[in-house]
């Protein structure tokens, strides 16, 4: 079995300069640090996680809390492109993802903080955690690093990550009434998340700055599934003056929306204009005009802001907002 001496004397360096590399301390020099690592590669030398976590004080994993309130596991689109690339960065940094288990938090042991804690995680990760949960603040006191994706946590070692959710409304909104639109309704979410809310807010400003009358009729609430925007659109179809569009808070709702339309007889776009959020893959094949999410740049920031409060004790949390875009189909038309 190859050893780290067999490296060292491979080198021509001491063992403890070979652990250094392996374990990623800066003091060592580039010209030393590519040998070690060329000659570590030729012998196939796989360090062993105890003793690197022995070495370096760390489990080298990074759990990742993901509450999903309608039960959908890992499908949705937009929870698995940002998995994606948190976890090519994290990996490439020679970090695992630990994935906790899924149930209500009821007793004091089951909390984030406690969890976090018994599997000795480097770091913590957030997806889909409702902002009402109320055992966050004591994972926040724990001081284990914490970067979370649409949730506005917060502390001394706690950031987040989000995307311009209101701006992106802003720019649905806009283009809606560029195209003619007076009477637009909003699709949203009822489970008080920050995206739900922003878009929101986006939504109602949007209204302000062009004069239109807000009305609580042409609000429906589905749950970011083909489900809810369903049985929304059904709701605002059956209104007696119906909208000439519909801006939906989440790309899945936009789809179920867009079956509540075909199923009554009307076409997206032609009869009612629909406009989601998030650009999922399959959004492109729909000709759903939509807001895109750079889910892609989500997971990859997070992890690099993650890893950063790891590595440095000193490092200030990071909130980050990353930007939107419009991306132009079919499913909006002129009136």
């Amino acid at each position: 079995m190859i050893t780290i001496y067999d490296i060292a004397k491979r080198a021509n360096v001491s063992p403890a300069t070979v652990s250094r590399v392996l374990n990623g301390y800066p003091d060592v020099s580039q010209k030393t640090r590519e040998k070690v690592q060329r000659i570590t590669t030729e012998l196939g030398f796989q360090p062993n996680a105890a003793a690197r976590g022995l070495a370096t004080k760390r489990s080298w994993t990074i759990g990742v809390f993901f509450q999903d309130h309608v039960n959908s596991g890992f499908k949705h689109p937009f929870l698995q492109d940002v998995l994606k690339s948190f976890k090519d960065v994290m990996g490439a940094k020679g970090y695992d993802l630990l994935f906790f288990a899924n149930h209500m938090l009821e007793k004091e042991h089951d909390s984030f903080a406690a969890r976090a804690r018994h599997r000795n995680v480097d770091g913590v990760l957030l997806l889909g955690v409702p902002r009402t949960e109320p055992t966050l603040n004591s994972l926040v006191s724990t001081g284990i690093p914490c970067m979370s994706v649409d949730l506005d946590l917060l502390g001394p070692r706690a950031g987040y990550l989000c995307s311009d959710n209101k701006g992106g409304a802003l720019k649905a909104m806009a283009h809606l009434v560029e195209m003619g639109h007076r009477r637009i309704a909003f699709i949203g979410d009822r489970f008080s998340t920050k995206p739900g809310h922003d878009r929101l807010l986006g939504y109602q400003e949007a209204l302000s700055q062009h004069s239109l009358t807000f009305r609580q009729e042409w609000i429906a609430y589905g749950d970011f599934t083909e489900e809810g925007g369903y049985a929304a659109m059904q709701q605002l179809l059956s209104l007696e003056e119906r909208p000439t569009a519909v801006f939906c808070a989440g790309d899945m709702m936009a789809i179920g929306a867009m079956s509540a339309l075909r199923e009554a007889g009307l076409q997206p776009g032609p009869d009612v204009s629909v406009i989601g959020f998030d650009d999922i893959a399959y959004a492109k094949y729909l000709g759903l005009t939509t807001v895109a999410q750079h889910k892609d740049q989500m997971g990859m920031q997070a992890a690099q802001a993650l890893l950063q409060l790891i590595d440095d004790s000193a490092q200030s949390p990071a909130v980050l907002t990353i930007g939107t875009e419009l991306v132009l189909r079919q499913t909006v038309h002129a009136i």
